[in-house]
């Protein structure tokens, strides 16, 4: 065994600096997250929603459920 000293650990300004390795990760993480959901979901729906109503007739569709029977205040 040698009796060398161990070195001490540090103690001073432990938690500031784990916490600023943390904050960045997270804030990176986060950004990274935001911009899949964005691309992934985000844009894909307003496209799904641009087709859909590209060619959607309210009219129609109306009076499709007002022959169903749907509305009662509309005969």
């Amino acid at each position: 065994m040698s009796s060398g000293a161990l070195a001490k650990p540090q103690m001073r300004g432990l938690l500031a600096r784990r916490l600023r390795i943390h904050m960045v990760g997270a804030f990176i993480l986060s950004i990274g997250a935001g911009a899949y959901y964005k691309f992934a979901v985000g844009d894909q729906r307003k496209k799904a929603y641009a087709d859909f109503y590209r060619n959607y007739d309210s009219m129609k569709d109306f009076e499709e459920m007002r022959k169903a029977g749907i509305f009662q205040s509309a005969k």
